[in-house]
C-alpha cells in the first residue's frame, strides 16, 4: 500500500516511534528479507514476533479520511494497544476509543490530550470513572439507569452518549448487541433519568459489531439514532450534536461497499443537522492488516504421509481468535525455512505434505492448523502468520507459563 511521503517525518516523530529502529521495507521481498534478518539475531532466542508495517498504517489512515471525510476515527485500543501504533495514529490525528482506566493511562502515556478520548464502555468500574474524572475524559457511553447514577455521583461533568442496541441483527465475528445497548423501549427512560440527574446527553453511540458482513444494521442504526435526536428534543432537553456510528470495519472490499451505504444513510437522516460531529470506533480496519507474526518451529511429529509441527505461540497467545471468536482456523501460514531451505526459505516449487500445526501448550484444543499444506520443515524453521494485528496479542494469556510478553514488536515502513 502507497502512503504520502509528507507523512514519513510526522511517523517517525511520533510517540512510541521516536527512537526507535524502522527499517525501510523494499519494494520486492522487503518483508521476508526483514523477517530473515531478524531471525538471523534470533538464533539463539527463537521467540515470537511481530513486524508491524507503520506504512500500512498510514496508507489506512489516508484511504479512510479519503473515503469518510466527515467520520472522525476513534481507534478502539482494545484491538492492539501497541505503543507504537497508538503514537501513529496519534501523530495521523485519530483520536481513541478507550474502554478502561489501564487503556486511558496508555493513551495519556503518549502525550494525547484527554478531549481526544472517548470512554466507550458503557458499564464502567467506579474507580475508573473517578480515574476518568481526574483526568479530563470527559466523554463517555451509557445503556442503564445503573450506570447513570454512577456517573452523577462521581463525574457529573461528563458528557453522554446513550449507547443503543441495533434494530437489525447481522452476522458478524463478535457480536455486542446482547451485551451493551439500550433498547427501543427503554431509550425514553433513559433520557428522562438523564434530564432528572441533571446530566448531560450530547449524542448516540452504537455498534453493529466487530468485522460484520452486512451491510444494512448501519441503515436501521442510523435511523434509530435520528429517532433518538428527536426525542430527545420532544422532552425539551438541549439538541444532540455528536453520532457514534461504532466499529466493525475491516480494510478490504467490505470498506468500499460500506463506504456509499454509510454516507448514502447519514444524507437521508441527518442532512439537517447542522454542526453534526460524527465519529466512529474503528479496530481492525486499523490494525488487522499492518502486523505480521513469525513463529518458530520447537517440535515435530512424522506419522506416515501427515506431519505434525509444534510452534512457540498458538490459541491461548496471538492465535487466540481460533478459540475466541469460535471459527474454523482460517489462519494462512508460509514457512521460513531457514535451517532446512536456506538456499530457498519460502520454500517455493518444493513439495507439499498434509500437515497439523500445534500451539505450544498443553491443551490439545491448542491446535492452530488441520489439513494445512505445507512443505517439509524441521525444528527451528519458522511459520510465518500475515494479517496478525487485529486482537492477537491483546487478548493473550500466559496459560501454561507462556508468556506473551516475551513476543516482541519490530518496526517497519
Amino acid at each position: 500500500m502507497s502512503f504520502s511521503p509528507n507523512s514519513l517525518p510526522i511517523i517517525l516523530g511520533a510517540p512510541g516511534v521516536k527512537g526507535k529502529s524502522v527499517t525501510k521495507l523494499t519494494k520486492k521481498g522487503g518483508l521476508t528479507e526483514f523477517m530473515q534478518s531478524i531471525i538471523v539475531e534470533k538464533q539463539e532466542v527463537k521467540e515470537p514476533f511481530y513486524v508491524l508495517n507503520l506504512g500500512v498504517v498510514m496508507s489506512l489512515h489516508e484511504k479512510w479520511t479519503r473515503n469518510l471525510p466527515m467520520i472522525h476515527p476513534f481507534y478502539a485500543v482494545k484491538c492492539n494497544p501497541e505503543p507504537a501504533l497508538l503514537g501513529t495514529l496519534a501523530a495521523l490525528g485519530a483520536n481513541f476509543d478507550c474502554a478502561s482506566k489501564g487503556e486511558i493511562e496508555a493513551v495519556l502515556a503518549l502525550g494525547v490530550s484527554p478531549d481526544r478520548i472517548v470512554f466507550a464502555n458503557p458499564c464502567k468500574a467506579e474507580s475508573h470513572i473517578k480515574y476518568a474524572a481526574r483526568v479530563g475524559v470527559n466523554l463517555t457511553t451509557f445503556d442503564s439507569r445503573d450506570e447513570l447514577g454512577k456517573i452523577r455521583k462521581w463525574h457529573p461533568e461528563c458528557k453522554l452518549l446513550i449507547r443503543i442496541k441495533p434494530p437489525l441483527e447481522c452476522k458478524t465475528r463478535r457480536e455486542l448487541s446482547s451485551k451493551f445497548g439500550a433498547l427501543a423501549e427503554e431509550i425514553l427512560p433513559l433520557l428522562r433519568a438523564v434530564k432528572a440527574f441533571g446530566l448531560s446527553v450530547v449524542g448516540v453511540a452504537f455498534h453493529i459489531g466487530s468485522a460484520a458482513t452486512d451491510l444494512r444494521p448501519y441503515c436501521e442504526a442510523i435511523a434509530a439514532a435520528k429517532a433518538v435526536f428527536e426525542t430527545a428534543i420532544l422532552l425539551g432537553m438541549p439538541k444532540m450534536h455528536v453520532l457514534d456510528v461504532g466499529g466493525g470495519f475491516t480494510a478490504d472490499s467490505y470498506f468500499d461497499e460500506a463506504v456509499p451505504v454509510i454516507k448514502a444513510a447519514l444524507q437521508d437522516y441527518f442532512s439537517n443537522e447542522p454542526g453534526l460531529t460524527v465519529i466512529s470506533e474503528p479496530e481492525r480496519f486499523f490494525a488487522e492488516t499492518s502486523s505480521t507474526l513469525a513463529t518458530n518451529i520447537i517440535g515435530k511429529r512424522v506419522r506416515g504421509e501427515l506431519r505434525e509441527y509444534w510452534i512457540n505461540d498458538g490459541t491461548y497467545g496471538s492465535l487466540n481468535g481460533i478459540q475466541r471468536d469460535n471459527i474454523s482456523p482460517t489462519f494462512t501460514c508460509t514457512p521460513l525455512a531457514w535451517k532446512s531451505s536456506p538456499s530457498n526459505p519460502t520454500c517455493k516449487g518444493l513439495n507439499t505434505f498434509k500437515s497439523t500445526v500445534f500451539g505450544p501448550t498443553c491443551d490439545s484444543l491448542d491446535t492452530v492448523l488441520k489439513g494445512h499444506q505445507l512443505p517439509e520443515l524441521q525444528v527451528s524453521d519458522w511459520l510465518v502468520f500475515p494479517e496478525m494485528g487485529a486482537y492477537t496479542a491483546a487478548g493473550g494469556s500466559n496459560f501454561n507459563g507462556f508468556n506473551m510478553a516475551s513476543t516482541s514488536t519490530y518496526l517497519a515502513l
